[in-house]
């Protein structure tokens, strides 16, 4: 793993990359595959990243990153119509 991290580090200073976008370009990576393999639950990513909820928050809103779930459409139902509900009065008792 550290022959990985040895290459990536040659590579970013001969392209001539700053710290801060080496460190920008990493934890943004970071922070995306973590969402995607928590399944874009952000405390449990958050967890993962070793980092506090609040914090992956932060971080998401800087390098706009998405965090809301992929939404599934929703199966097709039959419309049901549902009967409108009438009040019933009772009659008053005679005094």
């Amino acid at each position: 793993m550290k022959e990985g991290f040895d290459g990536l580090i040659d590579h970013l200073v001969a392209g001539g990359f700053f710290l801060e976008e080496a460190v920008e370009i990493l934890e943004k990576a970071m922070i995306t595959r973590a969402l995607a393999k928590a399944n874009h639950n952000q405390s449990e990513a958050s967890k993962a990243l070793g980092i506090h909820r609040n914090t992956l928050q932060r971080k998401m809103l800087q390098y706009q990153i998405d965090g809301k779930r992929p939404r599934k459409r929703p199966v097709g139902r039959a419309a049901k119509s549902t009967p409108a509900k009438t009040l019933v009065r009772r009659p008053r008792k005679a005094s």
